[in-house]
């Protein structure tokens, strides 16, 4: 049985984020490092809007579309209950409640291929609100 991606995601975009993915970054507190994707609606492919090496959290929310869905490939500084440190990558799927019916579903839609593709198994949901250190922090603590 064939399966068909309803979305391409090129081979460049997905060399991008393994090197997102694999480089040594220290961040301050508080932020993170953030690859933003999009959905070109012309080609159904997805692109790289914008790659942020270190975002306050409290800011990254501004930076997003009051309209439009998003992907993002996140990753930042996480101390443990124990006491460890770490970092973990995750995907943020941003979907505002004002956004189009058609372009929901079109990200929706795409959400596991990505997933997959990029090799990252934790995707966090939004919706609306603030994405936040409070909020990140309560999917892994």
């Amino acid at each position: 049985m064939a399966s068909s991606a309803t979305v391409d995601i090129p081979s460049q975009l997905l060399e991008q984020a393994k090197r997102f993915r694999m480089r040594k970054t220290s961040l301050p507190q508080g932020s993170a490092s953030v690859m933003v994707f999009k959905i070109d609606k012309k080609s159904l492919s997805l692109q790289v809007e914008e790659e942020f090496d270190s975002i306050p959290l409290d800011e990254l929310s501004e930076e997003l579309p009051e309209n439009s869905p998003r992907f993002l490939l996140v990753t930042y500084e996480l101390v443990m209950k124990d006491g460890r440190l770490t970092f973990p990558m995750f995907i943020i799927y941003w979907s505002p409640q004002t956004s189009s019916m058609d372009q929901s579903t079109l990200y929706a839609s795409s959400l596991s291929n990505f997933s997959v593709k990029v090799d990252v198994s934790k995707v966090i949901s939004l919706r609306d609100g603030e994405v936040s250190k409070d909020l990140l922090d309560s999917h892994f603590l």
